[in-house]
């Protein structure tokens, strides 16, 4: 590219190139832009890694000009330009792409530079002009991009979790209110895709919620393994051309600006090299992942027909379902959801290979690492944003059709084997299976039960677990015989 009024040179140890004039980045991110056509997604796609890009950046300002390594006029600079990056201005700047090479290098040096020139420009010079104010020499003063990078795909891995656990607790309690709202709907439960005994549809959503919750948890132990950071570790951990203060310093500042429980890892060595944190995170995400897909697959299951399948519950009618098939609608809102899974499953073992791939006191994978989780996070937060307000939200119990079904159900003889014994259940199953008739009626007509009796006894209350026999009930031949409870 020519030089021209619509352009500015700038120089590296490699040489000089022409930069775009209104371009905030500079020399090193317009060689990334060259090398790693790989993606052909910026890293701004991940808008909390380039907050936390420019939090450190502030950290490291304020300390720097604490310990007294940094002029308090040009860290002041830069501390007012990573502020504005943090409000959520020049992200479209923040062009690298998400997978590179370098160890984040392009990425760490994206954000020098972007910075740099937000402050040139506020001080009133032109853009480019490193000699007032150095991407290298100011604003990554005290640091290294083996200490930025991993630490700030860390806060921006902790920033971003707060609106995933957001989603996924609001997706909890969509199933609660269904648990609610279907709490007296009996249906027929199954295991191995087989009849087994009564439960409440009530009952079946609860578990959908208790079990969310419980990833709720999971997820934010996790997230403490990623609050360890290596700032003040610079290349490889020793510290190196940085000021024994600096790093107490710029942990209380990064404390501060980004509002979590972060500490200094107690070996700097081992925490510059190590990335299991990473892969324990991942894997966090990816058991999340799987459960939700579970769900998914039995809300497909359960609404699977209407006429052909288990037709129990409705899902809300998205989109039509087929372009030969009149009046098909399929269930389109699980499905997306169970791909989001398959990719999130995916990426975990991409961190894993990412994380063995390791050398030495550095592992130079962490480009991807950070895209794998990173893309696992947004997709997930928007997969159960979906899945709630297009379908949990939405769904409706087929009653009559479950209603139904338990009274048709030889599984619900079970509630009567203390009564009428097992020898006489499972004969009274086998002839209910062959003439389809009521296994209730069945009973009051072999005189084992009476009809009173039989309808206590498989009231949805005392079928679903609800209401408990406590205490043993003698085997009965004669209606009579039996205990009132």
């Amino acid at each position: 590219m020519a030089p021209d009024a619509m352009t500015r040179t700038e120089t590296d140890s490699l040489g000089s190139m022409e930069i775009p004039a209104d371009a905030y980045w500079g020399i090193h991110t317009a060689r990334a832009l060259e090398n790693f056509p790989i993606s052909m997604r910026p890293i701004s796609v991940y808008r909390d890694l380039v907050v936390a890009l420019a939090m450190v950046k502030q950290a490291s300002a304020r300390a720097n000009k604490e310990i007294g390594v940094l002029e308090a006029s040009r860290a002041d600079l830069i501390d007012r330009a990573a502020q504005r990056v943090i409000d959520g201005e020049f992200h479209d700047q923040f062009v690298v792409g998400v997978i590179q090479g370098g160890a984040g290098t392009s990425t760490n040096m994206n954000a020098n530079e972007v910075i740099t020139n937000i402050a040139l420009e506020m001080a009133g010079r032109e853009k480019g002009d490193y000699a007032f104010l150095s991407p290298i020499d100011h604003t990554n003063r005290s640091q290294s991009t083996n200490d930025v990078y991993p630490t700030a795909i860390k806060v921006g891995l902790g920033l971003d979790l707060q609106s995933l656990l957001e989603e996924l607790d609001l997706l909890r309690q969509a199933f609660l209110k269904k648990a609610d709202e279907f709490h007296d709907v009996l249906k027929v439960g199954r295991t191995q895709l087989q009849d087994a005994v009564p439960m409440t549809l009530g009952q079946e959503f609860h578990g959908f919620a208790t079990t969310l919750g419980e990833d709720y948890h999971r997820l934010r132990e996790n997230a403490y393994l990623l609050y360890e950071i290596n700032m003040g570790a610079t290349a490889i951990g020793t510290g190196i051309t940085t000021h024994p203060d600096y790093s107490g310093s710029v942990l209380r500042h990064l404390r501060e600006i980004s509002g979590l429980d972060l500490e200094t890892a107690e070996d700097l060595v081992e925490s510059t090299s190590d990335t299991g944190a990473f892969m324990s995170f991942s894997s966090s995400l990816k058991r999340n992942a799987i459960k939700l897909s579970k769900i998914s697959n039995d809300l497909r299951l359960l609404s699977s027909g209407p006429q052909a399948g288990f037709g129990e519950i409705n899902l809300p009618p998205r989109q039509a379902g087929s372009s030969i098939m009149p009046g098909k609608v399929n269930p389109v809102i699980p499905e997306v959801v169970n791909q989001v899974a398959f990719a999130v499953a995916g990426a975990d073992l991409t961190v894993t290979m990412a994380v063995e791939g390791g050398q030495l006191q550095l592992n130079a994978f962490e480009p991807v690492i950070a895209h794998s989780i990173f893309q696992s996070i947004t997709w997930m937060r928007r997969g159960m944003r979906t899945l709630r307000v297009n379908c949990v939200d939405g769904i409706t119990a087929n009653r009559e059709r479950l209603g139904t079904m338990v009274g048709s159900s030889v599984g619900v003889i079970t509630a009567l084997t203390p009564f009428i014994g097992y020898t006489a259940a499972a004969a009274l199953a086998k002839t209910a299976l062959l003439t389809k008739r009521n296994v209730g009626d069945l009973v009051v007509e072999a005189g084992l039960m009476s009809r009173d009796e039989v309808d206590k006894q498989l009231s949805p209350a005392r079928l679903s677990g609800l209401q408990a026999v406590t205490r043993a009930i003698p085997v009965s031949t004669k209606p009579g015989d039996v205990e009132q409870h």
